[in-house]
């Protein structure tokens, strides 16, 4: 088995792999800390999440804080090993 093959294509897109960077080294992250760390859209943010939970990469959890609405994200285990795995792969790519 090739190096490439650890490359995952779920981590291709940069906001994407933004995220799952952020949720490595921080336990979670809410959606407005996401939005302003990659500077992205809501729209934009929101369908890259939305691939990331469908992949079972990422936990999402939907609560109040006093009225208003805050959404937490972090990386799942799959997730975190996947990602290591891309890491890795890419590390090992450009060595060669």
């Amino acid at each position: 088995m090739g190096i490439i093959e650890n490359i995952n294509k779920l981590f291709d897109h940069r906001i994407r792999l933004g995220i799952m960077s952020v949720l490595m080294v921080n336990e979670d992250a809410d959606f407005n800390q996401l939005k302003e760390l990659l500077d992205v859209t809501d729209g934009n943010l929101a369908s890259h999440l939305k691939a990331l939970e469908n992949a079972a990469y990422i936990t999402i959890e939907k609560s109040f804080i006093g009225r208003k609405p805050n959404t937490r994200y972090s990386a799942t285990k799959l997730g975190k090993i996947e990602f290591k795995k891309h890491i890795d792969a890419l590390e090992k790519l450009i060595k060669k």
